[in-house]
């Protein structure tokens, strides 16, 4: 997996008050990351726990209790000049913020997103707890690349009845992060279970609808696929979403296309950084429905996008024991060049044109 529970020592806490947002950051338990590299495993356990625990907040709680919560991911990425850089922090500030609205909370200001993002990465890499560049990333296009990972999320205040979180917490970790999918295996099946429904929270990063991502997820793996894939929850018949990706198919007719944003798909921030690459390249991007059996039989390639994912190729679809195979089974052209590019300006390989690129070091 990925992700790993190894939060760094510097973390960033906020919480809404008396009308306004009172944080600041927090120095957990540490020692060198060379000393805790050498620490025995129940030592290494010990540190790590402590890190990850907080006495001083309530244990029951609107999240805890009721799943009443949203999260962001971005990531803190090595540069191939030695930097780090944070990849569009201001576009997950703003998803950040429409999501506490649309869960009636308190919203957090954009401008103490980013720079509280940039603060923890910082602030923990003069500690030394960062990714360095490694230039056999270059490799395989950066598809097993590390970088740091930046976890902001909500925790409600005390409450055990239901009701909305009028005070809650902002937290903001760092971890290390791996490659999210693992190497060799590229199939996908679609699943029979719904990740949202029409004027539901599928379009707020909200903690609870990743329930039933990692659900279907697991049942994939179970089955021996990598990735599975979601249909709508009325018709059960357009392409949504992956587990927790975006997905693209690229058509035989030269076509790029993505599901239409709507109140049961998550707005990617990978996902509208493809599209102006895709656009910028001349290439037709439509965002629109697309049904399963479009996508069968019309796709030539197909992947799916997102912070942990990038952009990694889907090499076959199944769907009620029918398998669409695309590309002959192998990374597509157009797949492999918006991969590339992606990658290659996220880790300072390419020039960053667009300014999507906050530097931390």
């Amino acid at each position: 997996m990925a992700f790993a529970l190894n939060t760094y020592p510097i973390t960033y806490r906020s919480q809404f008050s008396e009308g306004k947002w009172k944080g600041g950051y927090l120095e957990k338990p540490h020692k060198t990351p060379e000393e805790e590299a050498a620490l025995g495993v129940e030592d290494r356990a010990k540190l790590e726990n402590s890190r990850n625990c907080y006495d001083d907040m309530p244990l029951v709680n609107y999240t805890s209790q009721y799943g009443l919560a949203c999260f962001e991911g971005l990531k803190a990425l090595p540069q191939k000049n030695g930097g780090l850089a944070i990849f569009r922090p201001d576009q997950n500030a703003a998803r950040f913020a429409r999501s506490m609205e649309g869960l009636c909370m308190p919203v957090f200001p954009q401008e103490t997103f980013i720079e509280a993002c940039v603060q923890t990465v910082k602030r923990n890499a003069q500690l030394g707890f960062y990714t360095r560049y490694n230039s056999d990333w270059e490799k395989d296009s950066y598809m097993s690349a590390d970088s740091v990972y930046i976890r902001p999320f909500t925790m409600g205040e005390g409450g055990i009845g239901v009701n909305l979180s009028s005070e809650p917490y902002v937290m903001i970790i760092n971890t290390p992060v791996s490659a999210y999918f693992k190497e060799g295996r590229s199939d996908a099946i679609v699943t029979n279970k719904v990740r949202a429904n029409p004027n539901g929270t599928g379009w707020i990063k909200a903690c609870s609808n990743y329930v039933i991502s990692a659900l279907a997820k697991s049942e994939a793996l179970k089955a021996g696929y990598m990735e599975c894939v979601y249909l709508d929850a009325v018709e059960r018949k357009y392409i949504e979403e992956g587990s927790s990706c975006n997905i693209f198919f690229y058509l035989k007719s030269g076509e790029l296309v993505t599901p239409e944003l709507g109140d049961t798909i998550l707005p990617g921030i990978t996902r509208a950084s493809i599209i102006e690459l895709a656009r910028d390249k001349g290439l037709k991007v439509s965002e629109r429905k697309i049904s399963i059996d479009e996508a069968m039989e019309e796709a030539k390639e197909c992947f799916v996008s997102g912070t942990a994912a990038g952009a990694t190729p889907l090499t076959s679809l199944t769907y009620n024991g029918k398998k669409a195979v695309f590309n002959n089974g192998n990374v597509g052209e157009l797949t492999a060049e918006i991969r590339d590019t992606l990658k290659g300006i996220q880790y300072g390989k390419l020039p960053d044109t667009k300014n999507w690129l906050v530097q931390v070091l």
